[in-house]
């Protein structure tokens, strides 16, 4: 009977096509993109007579999906109620995860995922094994529920007690800056973005800490709630507590130093060079600088609020800002970036290198010879990408090349921080940024997906040869 069966099955000519599960994270995406540009075309998405043009609803849809908040129209003035809400759930569906939050709609329906459903949750979480996959799925979203509910409390308190907003208005203020600033998205619902409320540290303050938390990346959070939940069951000493650091993985060790590392370094930096810019931190006191000089610091880290004119930053500040958008945040999160572990990883190679030793070691542990591929080869494609796109803004353009190169980065970082040249750029600059969104979102998550699955094994090796470097 067995036998019968394979050859029956042998016999059978006809195949099934898969796709890859990083085709299938891909293609997740982009049927969402034109999902939610088909909703924002709808009359009843805009302000006025007649519906928003393709162009303007597919670039708002890409944003709010890949969670970058570049826009070529006012979100304020320019989208109804109805469209505000459909770019608050594209962006909290693309921060979450078009897969992740397809296995939890499988989850609430069917009680349990297939093993592809698994496969592809995976891909696109960075999940270290299958078994993992619906366990951090459901504590991805209690995390990110929690974080959200708790931000949108404070920031709605804060616009009815100090500004005088009605309930529902703070209400719906508090949601959606919450939700924005979670994911790292940096949609606002004012004309000036945030500019208005530099120097309220009970609006910025919060913002920064949702925008801190989202950029951690999911696996970080998760690690650290389990370890302070069972710190709280077993109490012990503070030294012990802080010795229990040696018990997290690399990757959050890593991710957890380097985001205190540049947040502390581009705050000193930011505040520095723009402290007696008359356009930007020159009019405030001191307490507004250090307040708007932080607050910008961690939205550079590809959350894309802004307190300040952007467009008046010293180019200094532009440059090093560049540099902080193009690391990015943690992995497997909202933030985007080449991520923190790829820019560390290369640090650590070169720290290697410059001292003569062989193997990198990181924290008491060896770097697999994989993982350096994997590191040189996302940031090469990603200045590649970067170098060619800004190549083509400017044949298009007479704008300067530090705003382009900062729009390009902005844009592929998923930032969405802009000097204000983005709704001026003509239709084809404005489909490159559509491109450098889509690319800067997915590519990292589908390039490592493809390795981890795709991975072949030669059985033979070529002789050695070294050429000369430097």
């Amino acid at each position: 009977m067995h036998s019968r069966a394979i050859i029956r099955e042998r016999g059978n000519t006809t195949k099934r096509y898969r796709l890859h599960p990083a085709q299938v994270v891909v293609s997740g995406f982009a049927l969402t993109i034109l999902g939610g540009t088909a909703l924002l075309i709808l009359p009843n998405a805009r302000v006025g007579p007649g519906g928003a043009s393709f162009l303007e609803a597919l670039f708002t849809a890409t944003s709010a999906v890949c969670v970058t908040g570049l826009t070529v129209v006012d979100t304020a003035v320019y989208w109804t109620p109805f469209g505000q809400v459909v770019i608050l759930l594209l962006i909290q569906i693309g921060g979450f995860g078009i897969m992740s939050f397809a296995s939890v709609v499988g989850l609430a329906i069917a009680r349990k995922l297939s093993l592809r459903s698994r496969i592809t949750a995976a891909a696109e979480t960075k999940s270290v094994g299958l078994a993992d996959v619906k366990g951090l799925v459901f504590g991805v979203v209690r995390i990110s529920l929690a974080i959200e509910v708790t931000v949108a409390l404070l920031l709605a308190l804060r616009f009815m007690l100090g500004y005088g907003e009605p309930v529902g208005r703070s209400i719906w203020l508090g949601v959606f800056h919450s939700v924005s600033s979670f994911n790292n998205a940096g949609f606002a619902l004012f004309s000036d973005n945030l500019m208005g409320y530099a120097t309220d540290a009970w609006i910025c303050l919060p913002i920064a800490a949702a925008v801190i938390l989202g950029g951690l990346g999911f696996p970080v959070i998760v690690q650290l709630r389990r370890q302070l939940r069972r710190q709280g069951r077993y109490p012990r000493h503070w030294l012990q507590r802080a010795w229990s650091i040696r018990t997290w993985t690399m990757n959050t060790r890593i991710v957890v130093a380097g985001t205190f590392v540049l947040l502390v370094l581009g705050t000193a930096y930011i505040t520095a060079v723009e402290w007696s810019n008359p356009n930007t931190l020159g009019p405030l006191d001191w307490q507004g600088k250090l307040l708007a000089g932080f607050f910008q610091s961690v939205q550079t880290r590809t959350a894309g609020f802004n307190s300040v004119d952007i467009g008046q930053l010293d180019s200094a500040t532009l440059l090093g800002m560049d540099v902080l958008m193009l690391i990015g945040g943690g992995p497997a999160g909202t933030a985007g970036g080449i991520k923190i572990t790829t820019f560390a990883v290369l640090f650590f190679i070169l720290w290697t290198e410059v001292r003569g030793q062989v193997a990198v070691n990181v924290f008491g542990k060896r770097l697999s010879r994989a993982v350096h591929r994997e590191a040189i080869t996302i940031a090469l494609l990603a200045v590649g990408v970067i170098i060619g796109a800004t190549a083509a803004l400017m044949l298009m353009t007479d704008i300067s090349m530090d705003a382009l190169l900062f729009e390009a980065i902005s844009a592929f970082a998923t930032v969405g921080l802009s000097t204000g040249i983005t709704a001026g750029l003509p239709w084809e600059g404005q489909v490159i940024l559509i491109l450098l969104m889509f690319i800067g979102r997915l590519g990292p998550i589908t390039f490592a997906s493809a390795i981890a699955l795709r991975e072949r094994h030669a059985t033979y090796e070529l002789p050695k040869e070294r050429p000369i470097i430097g």
